[in-house]
This record gives C-alpha cells, structure tokens and sequence, in this order.
C-alpha cells in the first residue's frame, strides 16, 4: 500500500467541509442556554457576533500557515514545523484519542436521537449507542472509498443543512410577530439583568465557540486539494464568514418569533421556531438537525485521519498508519483507528453533554498552539513563500489566542473532571512519544 493521496478537492468542495465541520448541533442546541444566561437580545447577539470575530481571526492567521505548507497532515504540520516532533506528535495524539474521535461520539451520538425521534422510539429506549455506533462505522466506510466520495457527500449535506437554516432566517424575517419582537426586547425577561451575568458570561461563550468550532479542518485536506496554496486558506476564510452570517441571522430570527422566556427554556429552538407558522416544524427540524450532525460526523471520519498518516510518514506514529489502500487512495488504517476509537468513547462517556466537556478544553489549547506558531514562522522564516499574508498582523492572532484563552479557563472552570481527563491523555501522549517513538524514530 504505498500510493500517494490524489489531488481532487476544490475550493467549493473546501468550503462546504469548512462549514458542514462547524454546522452540526451547536445551532440547533447552544441559543436557548444563552439566552437563559443573558437576558438581554443585544447581549445575545453580541456573543454570537464576538464568537464569529473569534472564529474569523483563527481563520486568518491559520490561512498563512495554510498556504505555507501545502501538504497533508495541516496544523501537526504547523506546530511540528515551528516547535518540532513533539509538539506536533501531542497535537496529533489528542486529536485522535480526545477531540476528533470524541466529537465524532457526540455529533453521532445526537444523530441517533433525532432519527429515533423521527421514527417514533424514545432516546432512553437503549438503542441511542448502537444507532450512533452504526453510523459511525457507515460513515468510516464510505469515507474509505476516496476522498472524492467524501468531498460530494459533504456538499450534498452542508448544502442541505444550510437551506433549512435559510428556511429558519426567512420565516424569521418576514413572518416575525412584531408584539413578541417588541417584548422581547423591552418586557421584563429582557430588562431583567441575570443573577450571576460574569458567570453566565462565561457559560454562554463556552456554548458560542462549541458551536462555532470545527473550520480548521480544511487543513487536514490540503493533500488532496488542487492548488492548496491558494485553496486552502481561502476555503478557511469564506467557511468562517459563512459561519458567522448564518449563526447571526437564525439567532435574529428565533427572536423574531418566540419570546425569550420560550427560548430560554427550550431545547427544540429550531422546531418551535417553525411552529409558530407551521404544523410541521418539529419533525422537520429532527430531520435537520439528524441531517446536520450525519454529515458533520461525516467530515471528521474523513479529515483528522489525514494528519495520523502524515505523523506516521513522519516516524513518529504508528508505522500501519502510513499506508495508504492502492486503489482508494484513502489512510484506511488510520480512518478504521480514528473510528473504533469514537466507539471506546462513546460507550465510555455516552451522553453529548459528557463527550463535549471532555473534547473542548484540549482542542482550543491545540488551536491556541497552531496560532502561536504563526509568531515562529514570521521571526525564523520571513522569506518563506507564502500566497496568503495574514491581514492587519499581529492584530488576528493576538485577538484569537487572547480570546481562546479566556474560553479555556472558563472550560476548565465549569468542568475540571473532565478536562482534566483529556490533560491525563496528553500526559500519556507525552510518555508514549519518549519511552515508544522518539526512539524507534531514531532506530
């Protein structure tokens, strides 16, 4: 198995991952909470606008290193190139056996609720793990048959998910209820400031930048996309402001059509929305959302792999990773790794709430590393080729590590146990790379 990844993603294909990796259930999940912790619409927009500027920054300063380094394995090549072997190895260790393989449990873990929703079974039948199992193992297999496979089924899904959001923003916009809008915005939820607002702050931001995550995994392709010099870091920044647009616009629009004493209390935002004018929302929106995650879960079975294989051609992973199938030019082994681990921690974690505590606080402290690294690659290489220069620098990676920071104390703040668990993996990372494969690299 020694064929090389083939060059078939364009910018389209590109950018519908970007977005389908970051629309999953965050949209339909996180509004309600935030209001609760806010009160205030404005407030509520503002969050949803500052995780957008938070998201948009990552993306500009990731875009330089984007177009530096064009080949397979995207941000482990970033940290590996800036800070050597070992930051890259831990990078791409907590990717597989914490924040990919854990957000691949969660999104199929959703999935499954909403199709035995659709199908009339309630999720504490017992069939909510073996359904998410399934469809991860699907997900995986046809993911193994090329890239190309996989680039099409995440434009017919991101396409998809996207017209139903639209549907949610044009209601929203022409059929609004003006008295609900007029209460909401001067009643006395609104006008009511919330009991603990730094604390509810915090909480709230932790549900914005869950919901926004997920773009950067455009970088983990850059091996197989035509001109990803020039591909890569514009799918980041298009995903990011596509993103943004629509999260601003659909929360607009549930204020436009359900009071905010409703949407703190719900957790069907999307289905209620709905029907206020039609009968047929709820079902429609289980759908959407089981759609939403389908193919979200989807992008990640196909992505993070690319990175295991370019450590493992690297020396610093798992030999068997490095092999490529002759005739799908796809890691299979790494993608059959990625999967069955997605099944340890879904049978070990179980519920979505569990898995996104354990996979958020590792992740951002990842992203934040990526970002430093730009700092690194403008000090040692400064005539390094690059198509994309990051604008108005050093403003963008300062404003997203700065803000990443916050997001990953107060991670750690409202769930220790759980970022704490995803720490003992690093460390076992850390012990793995110098005791196992620092020194068979150098055999």
């Amino acid at each position: 198995m020694s064929a090389e990844l083939k060059r078939t993603l364009t910018l389209f294909s590109l950018v519908m991952i970007a977005v389908g990796s970051s629309i999953g259930s965050g949209i339909f999940r996180a509004p309600g909470s935030i209001v609760a912790e806010l009160h205030d619409p404005w407030l509520v927009i503002g969050i949803w606008v500052l995780g957008g500027i938070v998201v948009l920054t990552g993306a500009l300063t990731f875009a330089e290193m984007g177009g530096m380094f064009p080949g397979a394995g995207g941000l482990y090549v970033y940290l590996r190139e800036a800070y050597g072997d070992l930051a890259g190895f831990l990078f791409g260790w907590f990717i597989l056996f914490v924040s990919t393989s854990g957000a691949i449990a969660a999104l199929a873990s959703v999935c499954a609720e909403h199709l035995l929703y659709l199908f009339g079974v309630s999720r504490d039948s017992g069939w909510t793990v073996p359904l998410a199992g399934a469809i991860i193992v699907f997900l995986t297999v046809i993911n193994s048959f090329g890239v190309s496979i996989g680039g099409r089924m995440a434009s017919v899904f991101t396409l998809s998910k996207l017209m139903g959001l639209a549907l949610i923003i044009i209601v929203g916009w022409f059929l609004a209820n003006a008295m609900i809008m007029q209460n909401n915005y001067t009643g006395t939820f609104a006008q009511t400031p919330p009991p603990n607002f730094w604390g509810g702050f915090a909480t709230a931001f932790v549900g914005v930048l869950f919901s926004y995550g997920g773009w950067q995994h455009v970088a983990f392709l850059a091996g197989e996309t035509k001109d990803p010099q020039r591909t890569v870091p514009r799918a980041m920044i298009l995903g990011t402001i596509i993103v943004t647009a629509v999260y601003v616009l659909a929360n607009m629009a549930y204020m436009r059509l359900l009071p905010l004493e409703q949407i703190a209390t719900t957790k069907t935002i999307a289905a209620d929305a709905l029907n206020t004018q039609f009968s047929w929302g709820g079902p429609l929106m289980a759908f959407l959302i089981a759609l939403s995650t389908f193919g979200t879960t989807g992008i990640y079975c196909m992505t993070a792999p690319r990175m295991y294989y370019a450590m493992a051609k690297d020396g610093i992973f798992f030999e068997k990773l490095a092999e490529i199938h002759p005739k799908y030019r796809t890691p299979i082994n790494a993608m059959a790794l990625q999967a069955g681990w997605a099944l340890v921690l879904l049978l070990v974690w179980g519920t979505f709430g569990n898995l996104i505590d354990y996979v958020t606080f590792i992740d951002w402290i990842g992203q934040v590393m990526v970002a430093s690294a730009i700092f690194v690659f403008r000090k040692n290489r400064p005539d390094a080729p690059r198509t994309y220069r990051t604008a108005w620098y050093p403003l963008p990676p300062l404003i997203f590590i700065g803000l990443s920071a916050v997001f990953i104390v107060l991670q750690l703040w409202n769930s220790p146990v759980k970022s704490g668990a995803g720490l003992l993996v690093v460390g076992i990372g850390w012990l793995a790379y110098h005791f196992y494969f620092k020194p068979r690299k150098k055999g």
